[in-house]
């Protein structure tokens, strides 16, 4: 569903260094941590920086550095450590002791990452090492209630009332603010609400001592001068209320999640020949096309929160050799048995070989691939822990044959740790795709069966096409971290590391 998220997330970067290299004659260097982050081509702009420890070869630096977190970014950073001998805030005029770039997704998806610093790409300083850990700053809290209410007046003239329930909590002049709003229950005057959640922050600001709005007995005033035997218009009773942690992305990724990255490519015939400048799949003198754009952009994300950077890649709509059947998930390198490409380039590199191998056919099944991932999704989810999610990346040229198959495909995946992102290249028309995006309801199969969650992010590539080239990734993960929490909180699982604890 296309709601932003509801805030930044932040994170708290901690740095410790090892072995620092001695400029200072006499004693041990001065020094100092500063965070960079990268804003474009060589432009670096500073984001923070720890304090100065004096004569210090293994500094463990106490002011962490904030930084805002982005799952839909490659957030290049570049950590530099300075030996300070002066007061000026210019670091140009100090010693560099070394330094290091990674991208906060490495960092994340490590909780903690170990790396050697240098002076200059290659060439290491000395034996100095960096230690960078990170922990977001929240607070996790959720109150959950459970109410309910008995004998409520009749409102309707000809019906019983259509009740539903409001909290409020008082803002800081003292008005009542409103907080949550439940569903309406129609002719009913005992009614049972939804359980529902609202974040410790949003209920009462964090603290248990403010006044929150709730009226246990429902009094009409006018009712009480009215008649004298007048007791109540009903009761509300709060069945039970408890303070729950929700977990977040990071909790999990942090926690120990790895996310597993799958692409499908569409080689129907649709596309055009290859060989054809007008072909989607035609590969320009520049070396690119909208599938290895689409491959690159969502690719580049993903592939920081994956440790064995190995991607499995399948093609469908084509005749395949050597004996020319049509398959809709074949191994984009010909291996059955080890689908699995090195790194996003070794995506791009299996796509460019296959394409003159391959003959464009149809048609347009999407369920086969979706129901390949399911099975390992599947497995997955039979550990019951939060330690895999998959996420399956399809480019395609249009109109989908297998609706009715793909719907049932999608709902039963809604069941799994998984997410499917639709890239659709070309200028066809996308509504099916739309369709199964199910932004303007829940989507359902034939039978009439829901999805349990909304876990397709459909983008069409046109949209993007003078844009940056990070704009098509940021729009269609930007909702994976909230699919992947949504999945894990419906199964009741808790991240594999929790937060805080101390490991071993």
């Amino acid at each position: 569903m296309n709601q932003m998220a509801q805030c930044v997330t932040k994170v708290e970067l901690s740095i410790s260094c090892e072995n620092l290299i001695d400029k200072d004659v006499g004693s041990k260097s001065d020094p100092l941590c500063v965070l960079l982050q990268n804003v474009g081509g060589d432009q670096w702009a500073e984001l923070d920086r720890t304090e100065k420890i004096k004569n210090c070869q293994k500094p463990e630096f106490s002011k962490k550095l904030l930084i805002d977190y982005y799952f839909e970014k490659v957030q290049k950073l570049k950590f530099g450590v300075y030996d300070i001998d002066n007061k000026s805030y210019d670091l140009n005029d100090d010693d560099y002791l070394g330094g290091v770039e990674c991208t906060l997704g490495q960092i994340v998806s490590s909780k903690t990452l170990t790396r050697p610093l240098e002076l200059k790409k290659g060439k290491p300083a000395g034996k100095g090492n960096i230690t960078i850990s990170a922990e977001e700053i929240k607070d996790t809290r959720v109150v959950s209630l459970d109410i309910e209410a008995q004998n409520l007046d009749k409102k309707d003239f000809l019906g019983k009332s259509d009740p539903f329930l409001e909290l409020y909590k008082q803002s800081e002049g003292g008005k009542w603010q409103l907080v949550y709003r439940s569903e309406v229950i129609k002719n009913n005057l005992n009614p049972c609400w939804r359980k529902f959640s609202v974040p410790l922050q949003t209920f009462c600001g964090g603290d248990f001592n403010k006044p929150i709005k709730v009226e246990f007995e429902c009094i009409h005033p006018g009712k009480r001068q009215k008649k004298k035997s007048y007791k109540n218009s009903g009761i509300v009773r709060i069945k039970s209320c408890k303070i729950e942690t929700d977990y977040s992305f990071l909790d999990y990724i942090m926690g120990g999640c790895q996310i597993n990255f799958t692409v499908g490519i569409d080689f129907t015939g649709s596309n055009g020949d290859p060989k054809s400048p007008d072909s989607l799949h035609y590969i320009s003198p520049n070396g690119i096309n909208e599938y290895l754009t689409a491959i690159w952009s969502v690719g580049n994300v993903i592939q920081d929160y994956d440790t064995d950077k190995l991607f499995p890649a399948f093609g469908f709509g084509a005749q395949v050799p050597p004996n020319w059947q049509v398959s809709h998930e074949f191994a984009l390198n010909f291996n059955p048995n080890n689908p699995y490409c090195q790194g996003i380039q070794g995506i791009v590199d299996a796509y460019r070989q296959a394409l003159p191998q391959l003959r464009l056919y149809g048609p347009t099944n999407f369920s086969p691939i979706i129901n390949h991932v399911a099975r390992f999704a599947a497995q997955s989810a039979q550990q019951g822990t939060a330690t895999q999610y998959y996420v399956l990346l399809i480019i395609t040229d249009g109109e989908i044959t297998d609706l009715d198959q793909t719907r049932q495909a999608i709902v039963n995946a809604s069941k799994l740790p998984m997410s499917v992102i639709i890239v659709g290249v070309g200028n066809a028309d996308f509504k099916a795709m739309e369709f199964l995006d199910g932004d303007d309801g829940v989507l359902r199969s034939v039978t009439g069966e829901p999805a349990a969650r909304d876990i397709v992010q459909f983008v069409p590539f046109r949209q993007f096409q003078k844009a940056p080239r990070e704009a098509l990734s940021q729009t269609v993960l930007a909702e994976v971290p909230k699919q992947l929490v949504s999945y894990y909180k419906m199964q009741g699982w808790a991240p594999v590391k929790l937060p805080g604890a101390k490991q071993e």
